[in-house]
């Protein structure tokens, strides 16, 4: 009887080692364990609060008898507004004014200002817009969370889909949610936004209506006759004198003309934080790009399918995901104890194999499972003679 010696070659040896690392492989992601991200606490609260924040904005302009549009607010939040009204200043996305509507983002944000190293009771330079309401009340809930100082400037008009009610704005928003006490702190200052910071491309009648909402909620008005003015205006409010502290970081909401400059300035950097920003030719130094420069770590909220894609948040959630879901918060990671172990088996495993497979080529064995059964056929012998007839 033969004896059996197997191989690297033999089916046997290679379904034996596509088995065991199938095994290790279920095994190690099957032993998976969630682990709480830095800051956990914090964010949970953030986004608890932007939902009490959104949730009391809602059930305010229901009581109001405000309609929702279900079609292009299913979720039915009242933060979505129309695609073109008197105070619509640009073109707008429905797909991220929809996203980020998630209170979640709020725990995003908290993870940028600690990654940008702000700290209790730290100046934050704030640039919102009415574009993305829900986003600005993310902000805010995460300034809230984390204790820190906002110095905020709001461009009151707003791109489509936005708070372009006119009688309704973002600054009827934040005065509403400091009324009720949920914050603590409105605008310093607002422009009218748009065109130049000063709605150019409004009408006479929309422009008009911006400049009422900023004076009913009894807020400085910026207005400056060129661009350059507006923003070095901003800059003058931000970098307050030496009986002031320095901004910590500098947080970008929205395409507001001010704060960028120019609209390409706004592609041009990257969603999330960016901690400098090297001197370049740009078209226009808008804030955004005069804090960066100043080494004042910049976090811009723009673009807001990259920060959905480097958080791992939903596009269009329906329903609103809840407070504390998502990587944000919890993230899978091995356990390394298992992954090790099976890891040392597999390695032995495949040592094993091979020096038998050296073992093998030195004596000259060859494998029995890899051999032909093949018949012998006796041979005649060479002075084998044809019979004599």
């Amino acid at each position: 009887m033969n004896k059996i010696t197997f191989s690297a070659k033999s089916n046997l040896m290679i379904g034996l080692v596509a088995f065991l690392s199938l095994a290790a492989f279920l095994l190690v992601e099957n032993t998976k364990t969630d682990k709480k991200q830095e800051w956990y606490t914090e964010k949970l609260a953030a986004a608890r609060l932007s939902k009490k924040a959104t949730e009391y904005i809602k059930n305010y302009r229901l009581q109001n008898g405000v309609f929702i549009d279900v079609v292009n607010d299913p979720n039915q939040t009242a933060l979505i507004g129309q695609e073109y009204t008197l105070i619509t200043t640009d073109r707008g996305y429905i797909d991220s004014k929809l996203s980020s509507t998630n209170p979640n983002m709020a725990a995003v944000i908290v993870q940028l200002l600690k990654d940008a190293g702000a700290n209790e009771q730290d100046t934050v330079a704030i640039a919102l817009t009415g574009s993305f309401p829900a986003l600005n009340i993310s902000v805010l809930a995460a300034i809230e969370t984390l204790k820190l100082h906002p110095l905020t400037i709001t461009s009151a008009g707003s791109s489509s889909w936005g708070a372009n009610d006119p009688y309704f704005t973002w600054l009827d928003m934040e005065h509403l949610l400091v009324k009720a006490g949920i914050f603590h702190q409105v605008s310093v200052a607002a422009s009218i936004g748009g065109g130049s910071d000063i709605g150019r491309g409004l009408s006479p009648e929309g422009r008009h209506l911006i400049e009422q909402a900023i004076e009913r909620n009894h807020i400085p008005l910026i207005r400056e006759e060129h661009l350059e003015h507006s923003i070095a205006r901003r800059m003058k409010i931000y970098s307050p004198d030496s009986k002031k502290p320095k901004v910590k970081a500098f947080i970008n909401v929205g395409g507001g003309i001010a704060s960028l400059g120019n609209p390409i300035n706004g592609k041009l950097f990257p969603a999330g934080l960016t901690k400098s920003i090297p001197a370049g030719n740009f078209a226009t130094d808008g804030v955004l790009i005069q804090m960066g420069q100043a080494g004042i770590p910049v976090i811009h909220l723009l673009n807001i399918e990259q920060l959905l894609t480097k958080y791992s948040l939903p596009l269009n959630p329906v329903p609103i995901p809840e407070p504390g879901s998502g990587e944000i918060y919890v993230k899978k990671k091995y356990n390394m104890v298992i992954t090790s172990l099976v890891t040392f088996v597999l390695i032995i495993s495949i040592l094993i194999l091979y020096f038998q497979e050296q073992k093998r080529h030195k004596t000259g064995t060859e494998p029995a499972d890899t051999c032909s059964n093949k018949t012998s056929t006796p041979q005649e012998p060479d002075d084998a003679q044809d019979p004599v007839l």
